[in-house]
């Protein structure tokens, strides 16, 4: 998934837990999966922070090396 699916993915998460119709067991299990949803992001971010930092002085962006 890329960075948009997944920010979806959490806020319907979000949204989810928030309406108070989830028990427990399934709301911890949202929670954890939300989790790793937002260090999934944190990262696609860091990765397109550092792409914008490496843009040449010509326009162009030289791809990052992993």
């Amino acid at each position: 998934m890329n960075f948009e699916d997944n920010l979806k993915k959490l806020e319907q998460l979000v949204a989810k837990m928030e309406s108070g119709d989830m028990k427990l067991d399934d709301m911890i299990k949202a929670f954890e999966e939300g989790r790793k949803l937002v260090d999934t992001c944190q990262k696609d971010l860091e990765s397109i922070r550092q792409r914008i930092e490496k843009v040449t002085k010509s326009g162009a962006v030289e791809e990052m090396k992993a």
